[in-house]
């Protein structure tokens, strides 16, 4: 049976369902399809942060009104979905860390852009009080925070389906074609059909956008999180390093959330990973030279999510290079988590109305095109 819609969105992460909630808000009735459940992936286990901080500057007008939409999270989803504003601090380790941080944050503030500061030793351990003494300082984005991923991707899902978004999970997305003028995807024994169609498939879109010839230098990546055991209560803001692969927070039960970038081996068929635990104990190590007051502490759990890291670490976000009605929002490179929100808001602006407020366009896939 083929089903009309007003737009199809291929994957339910994070992306995909703000997208889908958007559409609906501006009148359109979309269907959105992942093939596991909202938020298997990337999007509902990653480290939950929520930050402006160290973003490619191509991200940052995104990422700035996407942090309007954080401050306001529940007015759109009726859920704050575990939203935390305690700011996010990057670590300088060293006087030459420290003076890339000065040069960073003089450029931004040449382009009109004010989120970052520069901070010395003095209001670094004011931040981040069990720091080592041997840090000079770093960089804070204030409004910056984290969020409980599985529910903000939950939560997402929720609205936009009880404002009319179908939704079908549990089964693939297949014979995506265009016929007739309308999209057509293919889900268990129905079609859908429909003039608009979003590749939202995170680990996945690369192979839907090739199968459509757009092709994109995409690789698919697993970054693993550690959990730790209940330790005193040291820290408010989420930390990361300048110069070496770490992240970490604090919960309020104790436990401290260690991430950074270390990386999985994925098989993306399966849709399963293999822990490097190397890596997770040289992430490990990082943090107990740092923060002595987390060397008692004891691994508890590990886990990775599998996503889609473009080459240059920007992702693509706007419409095809090469066919009306489709539209690429993937590829978000182990920082994504926050653009939701934003990305989804655009997505929709692009597809009503043509075009969007919002300087997006050198994410575009036609940056790839030879």
């Amino acid at each position: 049976m083929t089903i009309r819609k007003d737009a199809i969105v291929v994957g339910g992460g994070i992306h995909g369902c703000s997208t889908a909630l958007h559409l609906c808000r501006a009148g359109l009735e979309p269907v959105l399809i992942e093939k596991d459940y909202a938020g298997r992936h990337a999007s509902g286990v990653n480290a939950g942060g929520v930050r402006q901080l160290a973003r490619h500057v191509a991200e940052i007008p995104l990422s700035i009104r996407s942090m309007d939409i954080w401050e306001r999270i529940a007015d759109l989803v009726d859920d704050e979905c575990g939203f935390e504003s305690h700011g996010q601090v990057l670590v300088a380790e060293d006087a030459g860390e420290l003076a890339a941080c000065a040069e960073r944050v003089e450029d931004l503030q040449g382009r009109g852009f004010t989120h970052e500061e520069l901070i010395d030793g003095a209001e670094l351990r004011r931040l981040v009080p069990a720091v080592a003494e041997t840090c000079p300082g770093g960089v804070v984005s204030r409004r910056d925070g984290a969020a409980q991923p599985a529910r903000t991707v939950a939560a997402f899902r929720r609205k936009a389906e009880s404002l009319g978004a179908t939704l079908r999970e549990g089964e693939p997305a297949r014979n995506v074609r265009r016929t007739e003028g309308l999209w057509h995807v293919d889900v268990g024994s129905d079609t859908y059909a429909a003039p608009v169609l979003v590749n939202a498939a995170g680990a996945w879109a690369g192979r839907i956008a090739a199968d459509l010839g757009e092709p994109v230098p995409v690789e698919t990546v697993a970054p693993m999180l550690m959990i730790t055991s209940k330790v005193p209560h040291f820290i408010d803001p989420v930390v990361i390093l300048r110069g070496r692969k770490l992240s970490f927070k604090q919960f309020g039960n104790g436990t401290v959330l260690i991430g950074g970038g270390h990386l999985a081996v994925p098989d993306q068929d399966r849709g399963t990973t293999v822990l490097d635990w190397r890596r997770l104990a040289e992430s490990a190590r990082t943090v107990f030279e740092l923060f002595p007051v987390m060397r008692d502490a004891q691994i508890l759990r590990a886990w990775a999510g599998i996503e889609a890291k473009m080459k240059d670490d920007l992702p693509v976000l706007g419409p095809s290079a090469r066919h009306p009605g489709l539209y690429h929002q993937f590829g978000f490179s182990l920082h994504g988590f926050q653009l939701g929100p934003a990305a989804g808001a655009v997505m929709a602006e692009l597809i009503v109305e043509g075009g969007t407020q919002t300087r997006i366009g050198a994410l575009g896939i036609e940056r790839f095109r030879s």
